[in-house]
């Protein structure tokens, strides 16, 4: 697991995977915000896993590229709800296309015959993770 991981370039959290110099966890942000239109910072501190203070710096991080904006959320007061601006829009379509060209290229490798078994080990492994 280890080389997979540093083969695939998931310890180098200032840059994805696909070798985009953006940080693991905002490129992560982008994809949900991308995903879903517009999202409540808690629910994106949901969706990623991470702590209230740390998701907190990667929406500011992403307010300072011009890649995301702020505005209170609807019928609550203290909550924030986050939407991509058009440059987060298409910085999120760069990243997703980055990652299904290296994503295609690493399946591409497996031989035809196991790319099914190799699929399914990755959804097995990950719901195995997230329990």
């Amino acid at each position: 697991m280890a080389r997979f991981v540093r083969a695939f370039g998931l310890h180098q959290p200032d840059r994805t995977p696909c070798g985009t110099p953006v940080p693991v966890s905002e490129a992560h942000a982008l994809g949900e915000l991308a995903r879903e239109g517009e999202l409540r910072q808690v629910e994106l501190v949901h969706r990623l896993r991470l702590e209230k203070s740390t998701t907190s710096r990667i929406v500011a991080q992403l307010v300072r590229r011009g890649w995301a904006e702020r505005a209170a959320a609807p019928g609550d007061g203290r909550g924030v709800l986050l939407r991509l601006t058009a440059e987060g829009r298409l910085a999120a379509e760069r990243l997703a296309e980055a990652r299904r060209v290296r994503f295609d290229t690493a399946l591409e490798r497996v031989p035809t015959g196991e790319r099914e078994a190799i699929l399914h080990a990755l959804a097995v492994l990950t719901k195995a993770v997230g329990e």
